[in-house]
């Protein structure tokens, strides 16, 4: 594993949790406000622990290298556009 893959999959793990969080977090709100999804409410709660589980990798994934300090400074040393003030 290159140290850049290491360091993205270090950063993956810390936001895992709190991306998994958020998504269980919506799922449940989704099925407790639907009338169809709340009369199975235990069937679909399960759906959404799973779904939450299986989700929250690849955006973890996803986020983790705009976590990173180079990508902001990168960003921020590209030629902006210059705009009029404000």
């Amino acid at each position: 594993m290159t140290r850049e893959t290491g360091t993205r999959a270090g950063i993956a793990v810390l936001i895992y949790s709190m991306a998994n969080g958020v998504l269980f977090g919506a799922g449940l709100i989704i099925v407790l406000t639907l009338p169809a999804l709340s009369a199975d409410a235990g069937f679909w709660i399960s759906v959404v622990v799973g779904a939450s589980f299986i989700l929250a990798a690849p955006i973890a994934w996803w986020m983790a290298p705009r976590l990173r300090a180079r990508y902001w400074r990168r960003r921020l040393t590209a030629p902006a556009m210059i705009s009029e003030p404000l």
